[in-house]
């Protein structure tokens, strides 16, 4: 059984993913792993074992993502601000989770995060860490967790640096994990492969 997280989870699932397709005929996220599952939706599956709530940010237009995401439990929330970078979608995000006791933020283009990696970052939020982020070597990874007293930073964020200024201002929980998944994600169709004969 895993752990029971009182955190909101905000899953970031807005990227336009121009290096896995440069056309933009096929989004990544949408890509099946070796057992027929979407990228996103096993992204979510594996938030959702450990907190009770997901928000999936994603662009307008993308209906087929939102589906696969809502069918994996999530809240899809379309954002029209994310075309504005990360740190826009993470804004989006917070604010439709605002009442949250804290936060754990994943990437939908990371479906191999190990689940007690998961927990172990929802963890320390709840026990009251102001930041906590997973560590595999000196990689910072994800997913990060926030408490929330970040939540007026946290929905002041726009453009494309994501959070990376609250790491700068407050002090992070380093958590050491002997998990690859934290740094792996699905950038191109030889990320797919790799990730996928792991």
């Amino acid at each position: 059984m895993a752990y029971a997280s009182f955190a909101t989870g905000v899953l970031l699932a807005a990227g336009l993913g121009t290096r896995f397709d440069p056309q933009g005929l096929h989004n990544k996220l949408l890509a099946r792993l070796p057992d027929g599952t979407p990228v996103a939706h096993e992204a979510a599956h594996r938030l959702l074992l450990v907190v009770p709530r997901v928000v999936a940010v994603v662009r307008p237009g993308t209906d087929a993502l939102a589906r696969v995401l809502n069918d994996a439990g999530c809240d899809v929330v379309f954002s029209a601000a994310v075309e504005r970078g990360m740190g826009a979608s993470l804004a989006a995000g917070i604010d439709a989770s605002a009442d949250a006791d804290g936060w754990v933020v994943a990437l939908a283009d990371m479906p191999r995060i190990a689940i007690s990696t998961i927990e172990h970052v929802a963890r320390a939020i709840d026990d009251g860490a102001s930041i906590a982020a997973p560590f595999y070597g000196e990689q910072r990874g994800h997913p990060v967790g926030f408490g929330p007293e970040h939540l007026a930073e946290l929905q002041a964020l726009d453009g494309d640096a994501g959070a990376r200024a609250l790491f700068a201002m407050h002090p992070v929980t380093r958590i050491d994990v002997d998990d690859p998944g934290v740094v792996q994600d699905v950038d191109t169709p030889d990320d797919l492969r790799r990730i996928g004969s792991d």
